[in-house]
């Protein structure tokens, strides 16, 4: 039930929702000054949302920082990698990558370096309804078919959003108690509310950002400032669903 009832939460919270609510408003309200009051407010908010310089300065404040490959210098144990970044395509029976897929392919890279000796993945499948994507398991398969040793892969593959990852990751790993030290794997501005399920459950480890989209250097881009991105605007709906989603698992005591 709190799978389904998250699910409704994050679409209502979505500021591209609201924004199609305002526009139903601004050319079908009742009176011509309501109508005219709320185009008003659909092209403010058209232009805020769309603006890539904000979003990145809120983005910014929300993101857990990157690391340098190069400046790690642990080992450890296993490297813990959440999905949610593959859509199965069940008529070509194989995987459609996301944005935010550089969380394999980093797991890979740090694996091939020895930074972390066994790669796990967790994961199901994030959709209400099962349609038949068994993301942990499609990439484990892909792993081995890489090159990678299928002992050095495990595999959670019962969760469906980040409390399950870290809940039954930890279950998983009271199975091999061998493994003593984690680096999580994670988008950047997931990994603040990664970070916090897993913390809940006991697992201690460090943290490996990945696809960041600041720097600590601010890069003054025009394009940025000046020219409207609706691609802008559905990466809004990624960060209000970080934000919403930490404040309902902070109220039902999952972090």
């Amino acid at each position: 039930m709190f799978f389904i009832l998250s699910k409704i939460l994050l679409f209502l919270t979505s500021p591209l929702f609201w924004w199609c609510i305002v526009l139903l408003i601004a050319f079908y309200g009742r009176s011509s000054k309501t109508r005219k009051r709320f185009r008003f407010i659909a092209v403010t908010l058209f232009l805020f949302f769309t603006n890539t310089f904000i979003f990145l300065e809120f983005e910014r404040m929300w993101e857990i920082p990157g690391t340098k490959i190069s400046s790690i210098k642990k080992k450890y144990d296993a490297g813990i990698v959440l999905s949610g970044m593959a859509i199965y395509d069940n008529h070509l029976q194989r995987l459609n990558i996301k944005e935010g897929t550089d969380r394999i392919w980093h797991a890979i890279t740090l694996y091939k370096k020895g930074i972390i000796g066994k790669i796990i993945i967790t994961g199901k499948d994030g959709t209400i309804t099962d349609q038949g994507l068994n993301e942990a398991m499609q990439f484990r398969n892909d792993l081995v078919s890489w090159g990678i040793p299928a002992k050095d892969i495990l595999v959670e593959n019962k969760s469906r959003n980040t409390y399950e990852n870290a809940l039954y990751t930890k279950q998983l790993l009271e199975k091999h108690p061998e493994l003593q030290s984690f680096l999580l794997i994670t988008s950047a501005n997931h990994m603040r509310r990664s970070r916090a399920c897993f913390k809940k459950q006991g697992v201690s480890f460090d943290t490996f950002s990945t696809n960041v989209h600041n720097s600590p250097k601010r890069y003054w881009n025009a394009d940025h400032i000046l020219i409207p991105s609706f691609t802008t605007f559905v990466q809004w709906n990624n960060l209000t669903k970080e934000w919403t989603g930490y404040i309902m698992y902070k109220l039902t005591g999952k972090i």
